[in-house]
Order: C-alpha cells, then sequence, then structure tokens
C-alpha cells in the first residue's frame, strides 16, 4: 500500500514524542472502511507513560485535519500478546499493512485458527441474540421490524467478513463473504432473505415494511444456520 505524506508527518510528530523509544510505525488498511476514511495506524514503542500520552493528545487534532485517524499505540509486548484478544481485528493488520519506519513488529506472529474461531462464535451469537430480542422489542410494529433490519446490516457485514477470514480471504467485500457464508451453510435456493440480497437491498434504499415481514422469518433462519456453522467449525 502507498504510505501518504500525511504519515510521514505522524511518525515524525510521534519521534518527537518518544524519540528512541518509537520502535516502528505502521500504516494498515480498514477492510470496513469507506474510500475517504482516515488512514489508520499502529505505533510500537518500548515505554508508555502519561506524560506521553498527553503530548500526543495534544497532536490529534492536526493528525485529524492531516486525514489521519487516531493511531493505535501500543508497547512492544502487547501486540503479541492481543492477538488472542482481538484476533480479527490485529489479524487484518498482520494481513495488510506497510511498515513506515522501524522494524517489523509483526514478523514470526501469526493469528490462531482457534481464536480466530472462537472470535467469530462471539460475534455471531451476538448476532443472534439481538436479532431476537429486538424482534420482541417491535411490539409487533412492520415498521419497528424494517428498522431492526436495518440497523442489523452493519453488524452482518462486520460478521460475515470474519467468517470469510475464518476461511483465509483476507480483506474481502461483502457480497463475496456473502456468498462464501451462503455456500457454507446451504442457504436454500428459494430463499427471499440470503445475506447478499440483504446488502443488495440496503443499498437501494429504506427496506418497507411488506419486505421487513417477509425478510425477517428467513435472516433468523440463516443466522442460526451460520452459528451451528461457526460453533462446528474445524481449521482444516
Amino acid at each position: 500500500m502507498d504510505i501518504p505524506e500525511s504519515v510521514r508527518t505522524l511518525d515524525a510528530d510521534l519521534r518527537s514524542v518518544f524519540g528512541g523509544r518509537l520502535r516502528s510505525l505502521v500504516a494498515y488498511r480498514d477492510a470496513g472502511a469507506t474510500t475517504h476514511a482516515p488512514t489508520p495506524t499502529l505505533a510500537i514503542v518500548d515505554q508508555l507513560t502519561a506524560d506521553d500520552l498527553r503530548a500526543c493528545a495534544g497532536r490529534v487534532q492536526s493528525w485529524h485535519d492531516a486525514g489521519l485517524a487516531t493511531p493505535l499505540i501500543l508497547r512492544g509486548d502487547e501486540f503479541g500478546r492481543s492477538l488472542d484478544a482481538f484476533p480479527y481485528e490485529f489479524g487484518a493488520i498482520v494481513a495488510d499493512h506497510a511498515v513506515v519506519s522501524g522494524e517489523n513488529p509483526f514478523a514470526g506472529l501469526r493469528v490462531d485458527p482457534a481464536d480466530l474461531r472462537r472470535a467469530c462464535e462471539i460475534q455471531v451469537r451476538g448476532h443472534l441474540l439481538h436479532l431476537r430480542e429486538g424482534y420482541l422489542e417491535t411490539c409487533g410494529r412492520s415498521d419497528a421490524l424494517a428498522e431492526l433490519i436495518t440497523r442489523s446490516l452493519p453488524a452482518l457485514v462486520t460478521l460475515l467478513r470474519s467468517v470469510a477470514r475464518l476461511h483465509g480471504m483476507e480483506t474481502p467485500d461483502p457480497l463475496a463473504a456473502s456468498a462464501l457464508a451462503e455456500k457454507a451453510i446451504g442457504t436454500p435456493t428459494e430463499s427471499n432473505a440470503t445475506f447478499s440480497e440483504l446488502i443488495m437491498k440496503s443499498v437501494k434504499g429504506p427496506l418497507s415494511s411488506d419486505d421487513a415481514r417477509r425478510i425477517y422469518p428467513q435472516y433468523l433462519d440463516n443466522v442460526e444456520r451460520l452459528t451451528i456453522y461457526i460453533d462446528r467449525w474445524t481449521h482444516a
């Protein structure tokens, strides 16, 4: 990936704060971000103090103005130890990044497939519970059901991307991730609420109350199928 000049400026700013304690700076892609989203970065330092954070806080607005996201700052021993806790988030950084300065902080690191599966299961079970609880809270109103489905779609896209990464597909687009998940769970061909169709409907505009009533049962069934699939998934 190309390194924007603003990231080079960030590197200089961080070196003015940390000096020789800045071990490395990397820029990476956020698969879920839009085209014009701020550029995310990760800084690895040998030591991190409250004074360091205070110094960085004074520069954050200028970084935002330059089109940068607030950088993640971790001590050298923290990233590797965090892979099991944030396997998708940090695994995505490992998979698609550029070293701006310093050493490669990811040399020799890998995400354990078991950690990926566990994180994915947490996501899918949370999504399933949200759809069930949210339905009860609609009190039977179709307009509220349409809003529930619409609000759930960004989380669905994140979930489907996680499932795709579980299968070794890095930074997948939503429709490719949807197709993979649908094939894995055997979505019925007569389904009128495939993951792909839900995502495409969200692009076209607001979901109607009639669509919501028709879509919800199959949507819920597909998420239940996906939950069972992830629960039983084993790394080949």
